[in-house]
């Protein structure tokens, strides 16, 4: 399932055993040549234990097309059920692994659909900025949603379709995500702080290869460092060294994946004292090492 994306957040699957439990009948990767949006379409086994799902930053729909059955997924603590219809969209949340078994009476099947996070992000950022709370979304989403199904169904048998129709999909599909099956205040309009999380996000991109601090950030937008970092929480849903941090390790990916530089050359791109440092932050980001993930 990995493949040389520079906006998908496959490496997480770099060592989930598929063949074990689906076979894949589409991949849009492979059969349509889209990078903005991910579409598969799996046949999965009828039984499961114990199937360890990574954590990966995308926004991953299931979308279940053949059998019933009564899904059970621990995220760190208890097992929880959920049943598994056809028509019911399910959204795995991101950034957070989890553990699935389950028995059904047969071969079961599903549409998936990835939708890179800068896409999310973004959409986001147009809606005013504030943090997507996927929790709720997720929970929101069980209630069913008849666009998103269809959309679904739509973008799993596009066929030859380029990549303008799969990054128009994935546009819309967000926005409708976005406005509907989360909450809008007041305070998410454009505001002042908004736009000053917005010039920090800026500053931290203009300056990914320097040491910069949270002083530096703050002094940027003329806050003290606990306002910035209460607002910037606030919006993002990250401490500001987090949102660094997850930005100069994603410039590695793209350094890894689409260059020849050193990994010394890249920590200092990157903003990273040595290798080590680029090493150990990339380990604890990703799973895995700089030079294991330049090498799958």
């Amino acid at each position: 399932m990995v493949f040389d994306s520079t906006r998908l957040d496959l490496q997480p699957y770099a060592g989930f055993d598929m063949a074990r439990y689906v076979r894949r009948t589409y991949c849009s990767w492979a059969d349509a040549g889209w990078e903005s949006l991910l579409v598969q379409r799996f046949e999965h086994v009828p039984v499961a234990e114990e199937m360890a799902l990574p954590a990966a930053a995308d926004l991953h729909l299931v979308l279940p097309v053949g059998r019933s059955a009564v899904m059970e997924t621990r995220r760190g603590g208890r097992w929880g059920r959920t049943p598994w219809t056809p028509g019911r969209v399910e959204l795995m949340l991101p950034d957070q692994p989890a553990v699935r078994r389950y028995r059904a009476t047969g071969v079961l099947d599903s549409v998936q659909v990835h939708i890179p996070r800068d896409t999310v992000d973004a959409t986001a950022a147009q809606l005013g900025g504030a943090a997507v709370d996927f929790d709720a979304l997720a929970a929101s989403l069980t209630a069913g949603d008849p666009l998103v199904e269809e959309i679904i169904r739509a973008v799993g048998g596009a066929g030859a379709a380029d990549d303008l129709y799969a990054e128009s999909a994935a546009a819309f599909l967000t926005m409708q995500l976005l406005t509907r099956h989360t909450r809008r205040s007041a305070r998410a309009a454009p505001t002042r702080e908004n736009a000053r999380v917005r010039a920090v996000v800026a500053a931290m991109r203009e300056r990914l290869a320097e040491p910069v601090t949270l002083a530096d950030l703050a002094g940027e937008v003329h806050l003290s460092v606990y306002h910035l970092v209460r607002v910037f929480k606030e919006a993002t849903g990250e401490t500001p060294y987090r949102y660094l941090t997850r930005l100069r390790i994603d410039e590695a990916k793209r350094l890894l994946r689409g260059t020849e530089l050193t990994i010394a050359q890249i920590a200092g791109r990157c903003g990273f004292a040595d290798p080590a440092a680029l090493s150990t932050a990339f380990l604890r980001h990703t799973g895995t090492r700089p030079s294991a993930y330049r090498d799958s």
